[in-house]
């Protein structure tokens, strides 16, 4: 199996109730998919909040596991969103995750969320996790 299919099993099996589907994984990078349909709308049509909060956090997730390897108990400790503008309702919501440090207990990174075929982000998100001491190292 790839890496990617590795992730995509692993968060189907540790996270059955996510909507957020894996596109790809690079070096110190994701880029996740959440569809929009009606039960992701608030009201006024507007895609809500927490959705971009949701595809930010697996974002993250996932760029991070694609350097550390599976370990279900990395957890967010911070995610900071900043909501630009309204997403489409009728398009999906893609996050585009880049790590910008990577080190033994912290990683942080940043999320450009965007409605698919738009080309100004709708949402930008900063996250840090905690990765848990490795065996070796307790």
């Amino acid at each position: 199996m790839s890496l990617k299919n590795d992730i995509a099993a692993f968060l189907a099996k540790e996270f059955p109730q996510t909507k957020v589907t894996l596109e790809e994984v690079g070096p110190m990078s994701a880029i996740v998919r959440h569809k929009i349909g009606v039960e992701e709308l608030r009201p006024g049509g507007a895609v809500s909040g927490p959705v971009m909060m949701a595809v930010a956090d697996v974002a993250l997730y996932v760029a991070i596991l694609g350097e550390i390897g599976l370990e279900a108990l990395t957890v967010t400790t911070n995610l900071s969103m900043n909501f630009l503008r309204k997403p489409s309702a009728d398009a999906d919501i893609i996050g585009e995750c880049r790590l910008l440090k990577l080190g033994k207990r912290l990683a942080v990174g940043e999320v450009t969320i965007y409605s698919e075929g738009m080309i100004e982000p709708v949402a930008h998100a900063v996250g840090t996790y905690s990765i848990p001491p490795r065996v070796a190292e307790e």
